[in-house]
């Protein structure tokens, strides 16, 4: 079974539902980036400061 037909059956094929959880998983995750981004300071890691936009072209 592919990860698609998991979360719709663990949705009761409810397309909405189902994509409603990994929204809100992504929200979550950019806001504690964010978060951690403003935490660690630039001298951390100089050079670098993550990002919660993809980078890959996706």
């Amino acid at each position: 079974m592919s990860a698609i037909d998991e979360a719709l059956a663990s949705h009761d094929a409810d397309a909405r539902a189902a994509i409603a959880i990994p929204i809100a998983d992504c929200t979550y995750l950019r806001w504690q980036l964010d978060l951690a981004g403003r935490a660690m300071g630039a001298g951390f890691t100089p050079g670098w400061q993550p990002s919660g936009e993809r980078t890959d072209g996706l």
